[in-house]
């Protein structure tokens, strides 16, 4: 195997930037082919010089010479050994964000995740609690409670008018009550808390995290979990099964006086046929989805309030979402809970 030779400058850079001087030359043997040998000017200025400097690798390795049988060395460098992801990769992923209801949902799920543990820990801010419960139970019975009476009369119209012409009337108040405490009274007092007390607790949190009081109350030692979301949502659970019942109670009544009054209906009736048809479980049942419902409730605009981002039009925008995003949380709950707690054929009209 032919070789060639080539003496390549070995130049030394000092710190000093006007200094370079060469050090020696070298001997290197390469297989002989039309390679050319390269020369890189370089001029030396007395100011300051900049240099690109190509980081290469390079791999020495013996080859033996058929002409001597001595080995010579070759030296082969590698154009590109540089592993870190390319420019046009890292600028995607740095421009990439998940989309907000992705990242807003997990957000949910670790709040979730804090309260439980902060409340089996006992730390609870319970004068913060109290407030909150008299905000979400006193401040929301009077608007639950009108809902509730006008959705009863409401439903009285229809079944009293389409009972009295099969010969049912007797059974009016049973359909009523069992309509009231399966599905009616949970439902429409979680639509209401979530439209008052929700819309609410997303504001005042995104308002606050808006103007970095979050971020004031973790410098005075306080945990925002601790001190704003979790008063909330133990007040929230507490409250809306006492609204519940009141709304059951209230729109049986306001249904029994306008079948009295107007369709000749007796409240004795009616009243006798609820009692007929109602059983325990139907009343555990409304409780129980009110104690989901209150949860669902309370987590998602806590959620959407501590994420909220962009000023006021930010939280305007979190408002509007959480309230969304709760009432189709109570509509698929309540599907689900419903699925669950009754299945099969009822036998609850066969007393009547």
């Amino acid at each position: 195997m032919q070789t060639a030779s080539y003496l390549h400058l070995f130049s030394y850079i000092s710190d000093r930037r006007s200094l370079l001087k060469p050090v020696g030359w070298i001997k290197s043997q390469t297989p002989y082919s039309n390679h050319l040998d390269r020369r890189v000017p370089i001029t030396v200025r007395p100011q300051s010089c900049k240099f690109l400097l190509l980081k290469q690798q390079t791999r020495l390795f013996a080859v033996p010479n058929t002409d001597d049988g001595h080995p010579s060395a070759s030296v082969l460098e590698d154009s590109n050994t540089n592993h870190a992801p390319s420019p046009e990769v890292e600028t995607v992923l740095h421009k990439w964000s998940p989309p907000t209801y992705l990242w807003r949902g997990f957000s949910a799920l670790i709040l979730t995740g804090q309260v439980i543990l902060r409340t089996l820990k006992g730390k609870v801010h319970w004068g913060n609690t109290l407030q909150q419960l008299k905000r979400v139970g006193p401040g929301s019975v009077g608007v639950c409670l009108l809902t509730s009476a006008f959705v009863g009369m409401a439903f009285t119209i229809q079944f009293v008018r389409e009972f009295s012409r099969l010969g049912l009337s007797r059974a009016v108040g049973g359909v009523l009550a069992l309509a009231f405490s399966r599905e009616l009274s949970p439902v429409i007092t979680s639509i209401v808390v979530a439209g008052r007390i929700g819309s609410s607790f997303a504001a005042e949190l995104g308002t606050m995290q808006v103007s970095e009081q979050t971020d004031t109350l973790r410098v005075l030692g306080a945990d925002p979990v601790d001190y704003l979301v979790t008063p909330r949502v133990i007040a929230t659970c507490i409250a809306l099964p006492f609204l519940t019942l009141m709304c059951f109670t209230v729109g049986m009544a306001s249904s029994a006086l306008l079948s009295d009054g107007i369709y000749g209906v007796s409240i004795n009736i009616i009243l006798d046929s609820a009692c007929r048809a109602l059983k325990p479980w139907d009343i555990i049942s409304a409780m129980i989805k009110s104690q989901v419902f209150g949860p669902i409730i309370s987590i998602v605009s806590c959620a959407w309030g501590v994420t909220t981002m962009g000023g006021a039009k930010g939280v305007g925008e979190s408002t509007t979402s959480a309230v969304v995003i709760s009432l189709v949380g109570i509509f698929i709950a309540d599907f689900v809970l419903s699925c669950c707690f009754f299945q099969g054929v009822g036998d609850s009209l066969k007393r009547l």
